[in-house]
């Protein structure tokens, strides 16, 4: 889902909770397509990241809208914007689009800020920007493993030290 600016609060939560769900969902999909231990616990990490990051939006949403209902839009139908299903879809390409979708939500936080007047919901949308930009980079680090190591995340444990030296006779 490509993030559109709002200038409502109540819109910028809904949207916000739409991203991190899509985001959550992202890393599930990639968890189904790789094999490697621990990259897989990198992405149960941030699939759980972002289900805390949409509770923790949902309970700003209750707090600051008592006894309204939270309007979460529907997914995009568009292609690349979508949470991939196609398994023709490359696992970098999926990396690729996880990455671009945490830039996306970073800038979405930093730039709702300036919506929001209440001091807590502005730290609580900087706290997310600033988490955002974190998987970002992690991301961008698995993709240089991924662009080094292409078999990287195709095998249970990826032992590189056997590759890189001999020892014995």
């Amino acid at each position: 889902m490509t993030i559109v600016s709002s200038s409502k609060p109540d819109e910028i939560l809904a949207v916000a909770v739409r991203s991190e769900m899509d985001a959550a969902a992202i890393y599930n999909g990639l968890r189904g397509r790789v094999k490697n231990e621990v990259l897989l616990q990198k992405l149960q990490f941030l699939a759980d990241e972002e289900m805390r990051h949409k509770a923790i939006l949902e309970r700003l949403f209750a707090d600051k809208f008592p006894g309204e209902t939270l309007r979460v839009p529907q997914a995009d139908a568009g292609p690349a914007e979508n949470v991939p299903v196609d398994e023709a879809t490359s696992v970098m390409d999926l990396f690729k689009l996880a990455m671009k979708k945490e830039k996306q939500a970073e800038d979405y936080y930093k730039e709702s800020k300036k919506s929001i007047t209440d001091a807590r919901s502005q730290k609580i949308l900087d706290y997310l920007s600033r988490v955002e930009r974190s998987h970002y980079f992690m991301l961008k680090s698995e993709i240089e493993l991924l662009e080094k190591f292409p078999e990287y995340f195709d095998v249970e444990a990826f032992h590189i030290g056997q590759d890189l030296f001999h020892v014995g006779p």
